[in-house]
């Protein structure tokens, strides 16, 4: 098939691209919530965008079905079909869990989080009652992974600095709780430099509890398997993530946890037309077992699935899926991250350089990196913006 007659459509929710490790920047106010996004548009110039999510799957037919952002479905033809549909939080049974947690996978709840935290603030400020203001500025995370302690570490960050400006609550004082159900933190990095994280956390006076769960929430407290329970507004659920639920009923394999299994070309197996990648698939790892669900896997799985698709097309050559994840950061709050490059870590103010560069390195567009370094710059001299908006988005009705 010759080059130009390829035709390429993206399926996408939004028509934005979300750098989730600046997640926990956003929520914090360090970065500028659209500052953390990029248009589509700008970045993908050949590409038909459609604005909607995947509902249905026909591999013998090769169609999807299609369902539009207002509720209009329609049938689309593939000759080649690539799934990215990234992941949801993992949720467990937990009584009260959906009712009164929030998760942090997405914009949304970024901007609700700190939305969130300044409201606690501002009611602990003016309420009279003791036992409320418990309830107010008691703060507990679940999950001591990535996600897990990089929120923690900059909203508690961000509510320190708040602080100055609610003397009430100042008096009080905060509590901010992680709860981990293993013996460690950071599983994924050198237990050295989780050690090390772990030791910066709790020196800023934040509760740790390893080899704990939650065991039920309410909407103003959640009880631990220690069989305490803690008086308070925010759970924060970071414990894990899962496959898209889609994709049980895309008529795709399925292993048991819910991802598409595919090749080392990145190719679902049984498939000729079928690809996954991120998230959602399993991808065999080069060191053994699947690729862990981390940004730097999907990103560097995108080229390579790109070029088997072209080969598939007549253009080039079908490639294996060969990275070997070299670096891995976690940001521990302003100026303060711990990482490792190879054989090499890094702790402190280094580590924290090192991952904003490799972070710069990363974000798509130019006008996003220097609307970045912008942000960065202007947090220098003054403190964060302790505005709430959490009206934005939601209109009033007329009258």
């Amino acid at each position: 098939m010759p080059r130009q007659s390829a035709r390429l459509v993206l399926v996408n929710e939004t028509n934005f691209m979300l750098y989730t490790p600046f997640l926990p920047e956003a929520a914090a106010g360090t970065l500028e919530p659209r500052h953390v996004v990029t248009p589509l548009r700008d970045i993908l110039k050949r590409t038909y965008l459609r604005l909607g999510s995947i509902v249905g799957h026909d591999p013998e037919a090769k169609t999807v079905e299609l369902r539009a952002k207002y509720g209009e479905t329609e049938t689309l033809p593939y000759d080649q079909l690539l799934l990215a549909l990234g992941s949801v939080s993992r949720v467990l049974p937990v009584p009260g869990l959906a009712e009164h947690a929030v998760g942090f996978k997405s914009l949304a709840d970024a901007i609700y989080l700190r939305n969130h935290v300044v409201e606690t603030l501002e009611e602990a400020n003016a309420t009279e009652d003791p036992a409320r203001r418990d309830e107010l500025l008691t703060y507990v995370f679940v999950g001591g992974g990535y996600a897990g302690l990089e929120a923690l570490a900059e909203l508690q960050d961000f509510a320190a600095d708040a602080m100055e400006s609610y003397p009430r609550a100042r008096l009080h004082g905060m509590r901010w709780v992680l709860v981990e159900a293993t013996g460690r933190v950071l599983p994924e990095i050198d237990l050295k430099l989780a050690e090390y994280a772990l030791r910066q956390l709790r020196g800023r006076g934040i509760d740790i509890r390893l080899e704990t769960t939650l065991e039920q929430v309410e909407a103003n407290s959640a009880r631990l398997s220690s069989g305490e329970t803690l008086p308070t507004r925010t759970v924060v659920w970071t414990a894990g993530v899962a496959p898209q639920p889609i994709l049980k009923q895309l008529n795709l394999p399925l292993d048991e946890r819910g991802r598409v299994p595919v090749d080392e070309y990145l190719r679902v197996r049984g498939s000729d037309s079928v690809w996954a990648i991120g998230d959602c698939a399993a991808a065999p790892d080069p060191r053994g077992g699947f690729c862990p669900p981390t940004a730097q896997h999907a990103v560097r799985q995108g080229p390579v699935v790109a070029r088997n698709i072209a080969a598939e097309l007549g253009v080039g050559s079908p490639q294996p899926f060969e990275y070997r994840s070299e670096a891995s950061f976690v940001n521990l709050g302003r100026y303060k991250a711990v990482g490792r490059i190879g054989e090499r870590t890094f702790r402190g103010f280094p580590a924290w350089w090192l991952a904003r560069s490799y972070h710069m390195s990363q974000i798509p567009g130019a006008a996003r990196k220097a609307r970045a370094v912008l942000d960065w710059t202007a947090g220098l001299p003054f403190r964060r913006d302790i505005s709430e908006v959490g009206s934005i988005g939601h209109r009033k009705p007329l009258g």
